[in-house]
């Protein structure tokens, strides 16, 4: 149930006198378990809903309203707790992150309501019935799902999880009820990929349109796999091969279903696929066309501008060639402006994970130390540091990276746009604190 704390004063609750310590129990005769549930029927014109007093006793009202009237109620817990994950995947990256982090980083979450609102991926293995019903009740759409292989046993075996083939049914299920969907793949070599891809890519198109994308992304690896199973390197060979897949299928399919992260270009030594091969860029947050995007930003954004500054920009060892490229083309357009690129060896986590996502305080402050040439200040993007945080994986905060390399650090904000300006404007002027 869901508890109110607050009645807005202009809301349909005001009219019907509830008051704070009321519960709404049900709508529709659903349980009111969260604040989806309310938000749900908040949208719609008619509907039941069973309220508890201060003193438990229950009343039944019939609600008729306009559908942009609210019912304005505030709760004192959106219920929204979050699902963790039941499964012991033998690619996932948790079970390889050393101790004495933060505890929010050993969270496996695992909630398709937060796949529903914030674009999380999913397993679906901890799915109810009631679960499933309720996503086909609400068309929560779309949704963002890790399948990681369409055949159901080595579903179970990669996830270690006897239930987890079950997937295939899911997604018919949700695909017949018109609910979009955005899928992964974790690309584990020798065991998901191969033929293994072929059929997995081909029986998630048989879904399409309502499977909008399948990407793959590969498979994380760090220094801290003890008695965890074997994954095999995914060296520049191997990426091409995966590329050349990916084309073929989608030859096949007629459409760009299948997308790769840009790591697998990066790793590769081949350039990512144009800007217009994206579309509208739905697997960004996967890696998937972030290169391609950014550049075209940085494109679009570039002018005539004077500032004289130099500047060590912090990156992973992937991207390094790219922004390396990047800020060679910031130089042409501003005077006075010097620019050094170092990809960073990423100490903490060993050095086959290269992405600057993952790059820790510690390992930047010493690389930025170890850097023999004069610079003014320390650039470094966003993705590095926690979200709404200015602290990185390991505790370190910006304040001491600042102090310890002894330079300013300016944080780009992940845009072509915003590294364009950050190295050519002043810091306040280019957007940063």
């Amino acid at each position: 149930m869901l508890k109110i704390s607050e009645v807005e004063k202009h809301g349909i609750g005001r009219e019907l006198r509830l008051k704070p310590g009321c519960a709404v129990i049900e709508f529709d005769g659903f349980p009111a378990n969260d604040v989806i549930d309310y938000l749900y029927y908040d949208a719609r014109e008619s509907f039941t809903m069973r309220v508890a007093d201060a003193r438990g006793k229950e009343t039944d009202y019939e609600i008729e309203k306009d559908e942009d009237e609210t019912l304005g109620l505030v709760f004192e817990d959106d219920g929204m707790s979050i699902k963790t994950c039941h499964n012991k995947c033998i690619f996932c990256f948790v079970d390889q992150m050393p101790c004495g982090m933060r505890k929010t980083l050993y969270v496996k979450d695992d909630d398709y309501r937060q796949s529903f609102l914030c674009g999380n991926f999913v397993t679906l293995t901890n799915l109810t019935d009631e679960d499933a019903d309720r996503i086909v009740r609400y068309k929560l759409s779309p949704l963002y799902i890790s399948v990681h292989t369409m055949n159901p046993d080595l579903r179970a075996k990669m996830m270690n999880n006897r239930f987890a083939g079950k997937i295939v049914d899911y997604l018919h299920r949700f695909a017949d009820a018109g609910i979009e969907m955005h899928t992964q793949i974790v690309l584990v070599a020798g065991v998901n990929d191969g033929q293994e891809l072929d059929y997995s890519a081909r029986e998630l198109f048989k879904l399409y349109p309502q499977v909008k994308t399948l990407a793959a992304v590969p498979c994380g690896v760090t220094q801290f796999r003890e008695g965890l199973y074997e994954i095999k390197e995914q060296n520049a060979e191997y990426c091409r091969g995966v590329i050349a897949q990916a084309d073929r299928l989608n030859a096949e399919f007629g459409v760009n279903f299948l997308t790769l992260s840009d790591e697998f270009y990066f790793k590769a030594g081949v350039p990512v696929k144009p800007f217009e091969f994206y579309g509208e860029f739905p697997q960004i947050e996967n890696g998937v066309g972030m290169t391609a995007k950014f550049y075209r930003e940085l494109q679009d954004a570039l002018e005539e501008r004077t500032y004289e500054k130099s500047f060590l920009i912090v990156t992973g060892t992937a991207a390094e060639g790219f922004i390396r490229e990047c800020a060679h083309t910031v130089e042409k357009y501003c005077k006075c402006l010097k620019t050094h690129v170092i990809g960073v060896k990423n100490k903490f986590f060993g050095e086959t994970v290269d992405c600057s996502g993952l790059l820790v305080g510690k390992d930047v402050a010493e690389a930025c130390l170890n850097f023999k040439e004069e610079f003014d200040e320390v650039v470094i993007p966003s993705n590095m540091l926690r979200e709404f945080e200015e602290v990185f994986l390991d505790g370190t905060t910006l304040t001491q990276l600042s102090e310890t390399v002894g330079k300013p650090v300016r944080v780009t904000r992940g845009s072509g746009e915003s590294f364009f300006d950050t190295l050519t404007l002043p810091y306040r002027a280019a957007g940063g604190k």
